[in-house]
């Protein structure tokens, strides 16, 4: 099973990222546990300084940026 990490204190593209990673996940049938992280210091320990920040297996690998769903499945293919 997949871990999808979406780091974000609640802005609009922290909210955007979450909707585009839920329903990429949908549509490819992964099994994913897709959380979303708006607590501070939990997202500091992954010493970024921008949200949104996208995290896959515990690597990050989007920051500061809303990325598109073709983006996110090439990411969790």
């Amino acid at each position: 099973m997949r871990s999808i990490k979406i780091l974000g204190t609640g802005c609009a593209k922290c909210k955007q990222v979450e909707a585009i990673v839920r329903s990429t996940v949908a549509e490819m049938g992964i099994d994913a546990t897709v959380e979303k992280v708006e607590d501070i210091e939990k997202i500091m320990a992954y010493d970024v300084m921008v949200t949104p920040v996208l995290v896959i297996d515990e690597v990050v690998k989007i920051k500061g940026r809303v990325p598109s769903g073709t983006e996110i499945k090439a990411l969790l293919a």
